[in-house]
């Protein structure tokens, strides 16, 4: 099969295990639930011309990534389904539901193998060898997953593919970052420090614009009002938040005729209805994970970090890795 992917190109994808997950329900699932939480907030908020952000197009991505750089089968396999558990509206759940950890937002991370188990993969791992235990085992696989402030394929493939559709980076650009990235040894690593430093600001600018500003904060809030509305009111129930956003917004809104207020919240969610950041006077308190990155480098056949070669990023760093407070009141 030829895959065209935004970020690395074009791929002939031939390994049958990898057919058959992208092919299956679990993975199919993705492609209707936003990266971000809910597109057509991200749409009305910023001219985006080609939004193309789902969990389907990262999860390809993160296994496109591991292949493209050597990785073995198996985590390329685990780089492909690392999150078939998100529910709808990604990340919203953890406002929705008071579940995970809102600081960490980690909720999906918490169900991973319950999900997992749950759907057809364990079958189809199975039907090519590939034992499920080893596959869901993070531990085994350095270069998917790392904690924070290492770079890992997850964490490299979400930033350079949302920079991508938010016009932060092109696609040159991303072409010369790839070309001096590479991995050993479990370690991701830039070939030399400018690339690793170029990679660290642009993270910073993602994570100061798009994943932990007040924008973000006010979708946070205005679609976890709508669900938590359509939850109380059993319009929904908690098992669609399992299944995918078209879904989701399509039960509740057939409700909206006969309830003023889902109306109002929908109107928020739908980016409708401005919002400031006020402490003194505010509809919901809100913290926003914040994140930053400290990329390694190779330099006299030793791997240093950006915060050696550039002290001024030890303070970066401290302030970003400090979760975001708002208190969100929106105009209506």
């Amino acid at each position: 099969m030829e895959y065209q992917d935004r970020v690395y190109g074009k791929f002939d994808i031939d390994e049958p295990v990898i057919l058959e997950l992208m092919r299956s329900a679990a993975l199919e699932r993705l492609k209707r639930i936003d990266q971000g939480g809910y597109g057509p907030f991200w749409i009305r908020e910023r001219d985006i011309k080609d939004y193309e952000r789902n969990r389907f197009t990262h999860s390809v991505g993160t296994y496109l990534l591991l292949r493209k750089y050597g990785a073995p089968i198996e985590e390329q396999i685990a780089g492909l389904i690392h999150d078939v558990s998100h529910t709808a509206f990604s990340h919203c759940t953890e406002y929705v539901l008071n579940v995970g950890n809102e600081y960490r937002q980690n909720y999906q991370d918490s169900i991973h193998d319950r999900f997992v188990k749950g759907s057809e993969i364990p079958a189809i791992l199975s039907k090519w060898g590939f034992d499920q235990e080893y596959i869901l085992d993070d531990g085994n696989f350095p270069l998917k997953e790392k904690s924070l402030p290492d770079l890992c394929a997850d964490r490299i493939d979400y930033t350079l593919r949302d920079a991508m559709v938010f016009s932060e980076l092109d696609e040159a650009g991303a072409k010369e970052l790839l070309g001096r990235l590479a991995a050993q040894g479990g370690a991701w690593f830039f070939l030399d420090k400018e690339s690793a430093h170029r990679f660290a600001r642009l993270f910073f600018t993602m994570n100061k614009v798009y994943y932990s500003d007040f924008a973000s904060s006010r979708m946070f809030c205005a679609v976890s009002g709508f669900l938590k509305h359509a939850l109380d009111k059993e319009y929904i129930d908690r098992e669609d938040l399992e299944t995918d956003d078209d879904y989701v917004v399509g039960k509740a809104t057939a409700h909206l005729a006969e309830d003023e207020k889902l109306q109002l919240l929908f109107e928020r969610m739908e980016n409708r209805i401005g919002a400031t950041d006020d402490p003194d006077d505010y509809d919901m308190p809100l913290v926003c994970k914040s994140r930053v990155v400290d990329p390694q480098f190779l330099e006299d056949g030793a791997l240093r970090r950006v915060s050696d070669a550039y002290p001024a990023w030890r303070e970066v760093m401290e302030e970003e890795m400090k979760p975001k407070r708002y208190f969100v009141k929106f105009e209506r």
